[in-house]
């Protein structure tokens, strides 16, 4: 069995940033459209007026400042309020396909590779923008790779199983180098009506290249370990799918959009995680001490403090488990990985560090590193 390394990181962000004001503003719009045109049945107590939402109420909720959206026009317009990004020509690069080769360009010029020392391509995420062909193998084509590729999802954990994933086949030989890419356009699943979840997501694009050791020209960090589970729950879900056309009471549902009882996912998911991690640690003569640095999914900020509590016994600063959720808001599988990506220069070798995501499934994921 051959040991793994992390050679490169690469972070793609997009190019429209959009405040808790602004988003704001819209959805205030919004409402005051909607009170005014169902008047009647709001006051005959057929209908319920909807709130109003403010910049206070979002990032004392979930510690969101901003986010970084692919289109900020089609969601800021009260009228439409989602994205506005017309389908490409099949012949040309998918938008989802483009996001993964800025970010994995990035990782391999930051790891000293080219396509050649490549074998195959993994495209983790939770918002794939069609079933096939694979956007991981129109990535492998776009960036001139050769052996193989495809997608996953694990929905908020995509990047973490898609490491282990990448780490069991350079390990067993399958590879000598995995590209791991995890392009998120969560703007596009988003209810941006719903005054609860309207503000949560942000999209951008992580990349990973994870390399057999002796070959790393330049490796950041040795894999010491990764653990996943999974547990079936629908307290965060998301109904779009192909079958959708096959029902016609269900077209438009709100349940084809980002859905979740808040509440049970904090209170069922953060025992979990914390435990997760503690006994990932704890089975490799780790204790939470030891850890320089937790990456964790960027989902809610009260969530991170109380998993990191949970761990540590205390609260962690800044430096120890980074934020930056209140940059990017929660961008699904990217999110622990932007964290890595942006706070891992000041390590030194022999420091460890946790990688770990967690959402819909349930799922969750860690990935115990040492710093070479």
């Amino acid at each position: 069995m051959y040991k793994v390394v992390i050679s490169g990181t690469g972070l793609f962000t997009p190019p429209h940033a959009v405040s808790n004001e602004a988003l704001v503003a819209a959805f205030n719009q919004y409402v005051a459209d909607f009170n005014a045109a169902n008047a009647g049945a709001i006051a005959n107590g057929e209908l319920a007026a909807l709130t109003e939402s403010s910049a206070e109420f979002i990032e004392k909720a979930s510690g969101i400042k901003q986010r970084y959206l692919m289109d900020a026009s089609g969601v800021l317009d009260r009228r439409r309020m989602t994205p506005s990004l017309p389908e490409r020509s099949n012949d040309v690069l998918s938008v989802q396909a483009e996001m993964a080769v800025a970010a994995a360009q990035q990782a391999l010029a930051r790891a000293g590779r080219s396509a050649a020392d490549i074998d195959m391509v993994i495209v983790a995420c939770s918002n794939l923008q069609r079933p096939y062909p694979a956007v991981s193998i129109e990535v492998q084509q776009a960036l001139g790779i050769n052996g193989y590729a495809f997608d996953m999802n694990v929905a908020c954990s995509s990047a973490t199983f898609g490491i282990q994933t990448a780490v069991s086949a350079i390990a067993c030989g399958q590879a000598r180098a995995v590209l791991m890419v995890n392009p998120e356009i969560c703007s596009a699943h988003l209810n941006f009506r719903d005054r609860d979840s309207h503000f949560i997501f942000g999209d951008a694009c992580t990349a990973v290249l994870l390399e057999r050791d002796e070959l790393a020209a330049a490796p950041l960090f040795e894999v010491v370990d990764c653990k996943l589970a999974t547990v079936f729950s629908n307290n965060i879900r998301n109904n779009f799918g192909f079958l959708n056309r096959c029902d016609d009471s269900g077209i438009g549902a709100l349940d084809k959009l980002f859905v979740q009882q808040g509440r049970k996912v904090f209170k069922e998911v953060c025992p979990m995680v914390g435990e997760h991690i503690t006994a990932h640690l704890d089975a490799n003569a780790i204790t939470a001490a030891d850890v320089k640095r937790f990456w964790l999914h960027q989902a809610n900020l009260s969530m991170n403090q109380l998993i990191a509590r949970r761990v540590l016994g205390r609260d962690a600063d800044l430096n120890e488990a980074p934020v930056i959720l209140d940059r990017y808001a929660n961008t699904s599988s990217a999110g622990s990985v932007i964290a890595l990506h942006l706070h891992h220069d000041d390590m030194v070798a022999g420091d460890i560090g946790v990688l770990s995501s967690f959402g819909a499934g349930y799922s969750v994921g860690s990935v115990i590193l040492r710093k070479r």
